[in-house]
């Protein structure tokens, strides 16, 4: 990665191991724990078929997280998966990760924003979305200390309230209905949605300019906060399938909140605003990452240079901050949800695809990598069709795209 210019410093080294795990923390505990289990227990098409979904989400997680660690410790830069594909493979392979990061975590970040309008404003559900980016965004531009303490907050809410979730339906009457029999296809599919309540492990090494001893703290912090995730999933999709049973999940479009209503009443509204903090948290590391990536693009002129200014005062990348908000915005205005996990979850499984293949380039004989590059392609090609098919339609954009700025630096260096 090229050394900034004077005029645009690098980031300050100012996140320790337990601020690198909350923010991993506060990037998975969010919105898909409140939501995805809907279509992915339809998708599964069974009890046994959601839990093994659950396991395949998780086991590639695993794979993508030991990865990513071990190449952001070598590479300690912003930007995650598109430096590592950069350094160890080749540009185009950078570009295409770093591109399917920025569209999907942008489609990602604007169906947070959304959802966190409709479970706390939902006659006007984007008018609250709108607002909670430019909030979010600000807090950003305050630094990266702001932004960890913020998710130490909204992580230690989303737990207590999932704690009381999963207290009341463990000890609440049992209403479960059974679904049907396993789709084995489905359960890949399944999977998928599932991988979306994980893909914020790697938070912490798209900040990894900011991490300090990150060579240490990001291969510790990431397997720990993903650790803890999947326990937390794990436990609430046991007492999900034993108080409403698959049947009655696969039907909720919001089967937290049925799950209170069935085991405790008193506390729906408690659900709705730890649903709202969940995605608060995942929507403010979202904007952070987004903006990480792009200033890594634009230091390397895949991206308008002027993303690259650095703060001086605060020493976040202010302008791609403000570029990945206001295009987040613009999204939150028109995106329709149907479909938009799907979405991110393919562009994603790309991003990490790229992130294990260069993992291969480190050690062709270990396996972890190897089995999370397959992992990746085969759950994202299992994914809806009209996800993968909009998720090809943008990378042949972003495709043109790097010819273009390939073009003009041939021109340049000639």
């Amino acid at each position: 990665m090229p050394t900034p210019p004077r005029d645009r410093p690098p980031l300050q080294r100012r996140l320790g191991l337990p601020s690198a795990i909350v923010i991993g923390l506060a990037s998975m505990l969010g919105a898909g724990v409140f939501a995805v289990w809907g279509p992915a227990a339809l998708a599964a098409g069974s009890a046994p078929g959601l839990l093994a979904a659950l396991a395949i989400a998780g086991f590639i997680a695993y794979c993508n997280a030991r990865s990513s660690a071990r190449l952001a410790a070598l590479y300690p830069q912003a930007g995650g998966a598109y430096v590592y594909g950069t350094r160890r493979l080749r540009p185009a392979a950078g570009f295409a990760a770093g591109w399917a990061f920025l569209v999907g975590k942008t489609a990602s970040a604007a169906a947070m924003a959304l959802t966190l309008g409709a479970y706390l404003l939902p006659d006007h559900p984007r008018a609250l979305a709108a607002a909670a980016v430019v909030a979010f965004c600000a807090i950003n531009l305050l630094g990266v200390k702001k932004t960890a303490v913020a998710s130490a907050v909204f992580a230690a809410i989303t737990l207590a309230v999932l704690a009381a979730i999963v207290f009341a339906g463990l000890t609440g009457p049992v209403t479960a209905q059974p679904l049907g029999d396993t789709h084995y296809w489905g359960v890949l599919t399944a999977a998928g949605f599932l991988f979306f309540a994980f893909a914020g492990y790697a938070r912490i090494a798209t900040l990894g300019e900011e991490v300090t001893d990150p060579e240490r703290t990001i291969p510790r912090a990431v397997p720990i906060a993903l650790g803890i995730t999947f326990a937390v999933y794990l436990l609430v999709a046991v007492t999900l399938l034993s108080v409403l049973g698959a049947g009655t999940l696969a039907a909720s479009t919001a089967p937290l909140a049925d799950l209170a209503g069935a085991s405790a009443p008193a506390i729906k509204p408690v659900v709705a605003i730890g649903a709202g903090v969940a995605v608060a948290g995942v929507l403010l590391s979202l904007l952070a990452g987004i903006g990480r990536t792009a200033l890594a693009m634009a230091r390397d002129r895949r991206l308008p240079g002027g993303l690259a200014a650095v703060s001086h005062r605060f020493g976040v990348p202010w302008a791609a901050e403000l570029a990945a908000s206001g295009l987040v915005l613009v999204v939150v205005s028109t995106l329709d949800l149907a479909g938009a996990i799907g979405f991110s979850s393919f562009c994603v499984l790309v991003y990490y695809s790229v992130a294990n293949a260069s993992a291969v380039t480190l050690d062709r004989r270990a396996p972890l990598p190897w089995l999370g590059l397959a992992g990746c392609l085969l759950v994202a090609a299992s994914l809806p069709l009209s996800s993968v098919l909009g998720g090809l339609v943008v990378f042949a954009v972003g495709a043109g795209w790097f010819a273009l700025t390939e073009r003009r630096a041939r021109n340049a260096d000639a």
